[in-house]
């Protein structure tokens, strides 16, 4: 059975001015029209649904969310891959819950907090023998004490920066421009300066040398990483998936070879 517009918005958590706009933009179509105007959705918009939340809640904008959904068809496949990442973070969050349940415990009870426990599932350092593997233990010292010494509004200015630059490769790469385009080039420029600026990268050492074209370390970074985004799913899923992240690597390539 085909459910209401005020069904499905009280359902989902969400308004039927949304769902609407939704419609307006062509992002979420209902199933059908009744006669009084009214939108009624089916089982398979329910899914088109949950998939635009499920993206929304990653931070992404509509237009990213529409080339992504464009992008992937198979509705049971992408939701996999949702589903992984929701299981990771359900980790996360029930390590956070019971650190912080121990805590209060021990604070109420005038008991031993143990280090250990109060900060599990609050680790950023989950990356750190990786980091240290691929570039040395210094690398990540500074990484750490960079990440480290921001304040909050730093942090989250950084993860916009991060996060807008990931959806900008993700529209280039679905708008079906070349790598070597003018509008590509620009956001490899944009990534490159993204990788500047973070403390113990080859490419973050380089600039500090007042390094410029022609030295290899940070070419050969820059390009590496490009490799990396396509082979591991933890970071091609940045740009939309291992085809995106081609696209990325393929831009970044031609980028350092013409300006590093």
């Amino acid at each position: 059975m085909d459910l209401s517009i005020q069904d499905v918005a009280r359902i989902a958590g969400t308004t039927s001015r949304t769902l609407r706009h939704y419609d307006d933009i062509g992002l979420l179509k209902p199933s059908r029209t009744g006669h009084n105007g009214y939108r009624y959705y089916n089982q398979a918009a329910l899914v088109q649904l949950q998939r635009i939340l499920l993206l929304r809640g990653l931070g992404l904008g509509l237009p990213v969310i529409s080339q992504v959904l464009d992008d992937e068809a198979d509705a049971a496949k992408a939701l996999t891959g949702h589903l992984e990442w929701l299981k990771e973070e359900q980790d996360r969050l029930a390590r956070q819950i019971a650190s912080v349940t121990q805590t209060i415990e021990a604070v109420r009870g005038g008991g031993e907090i143990m280090a250990e426990d109060m900060f599990n599932g609050f680790d950023h350092t989950q990356y750190k023998d990786e980091v240290e593997e691929r570039w040395g233990k210094d690398a990540y010292a500074k990484g750490d004490s960079w990440w480290r010494g921001m304040s909050t509004a730093e942090k989250a200015a950084w993860k916009q920066r991060s996060q807008q630059l990931g959806e900008d490769w993700i529209a280039a790469a679905t708008a079906g421009i070349a790598p070597d385009s003018a509008e590509a080039q620009a956001i490899a420029r944009r990534h490159v300066e993204w990788l500047t600026g973070i403390p113990g990268t080859p490419a973050s050492d380089a600039r500090g040398k007042g390094e410029g074209k022609g030295t290899g370390d940070v070419q050969a970074y820059v390009t590496g990483l490009g490799e990396m985004y396509v082979a591991d799913p933890r970071f091609a899923k940045n740009y939309g998936g291992a085809e995106g992240a081609g696209f990325v690597r393929d831009a970044l390539k031609i980028y350092a070879a013409e300006n590093l």
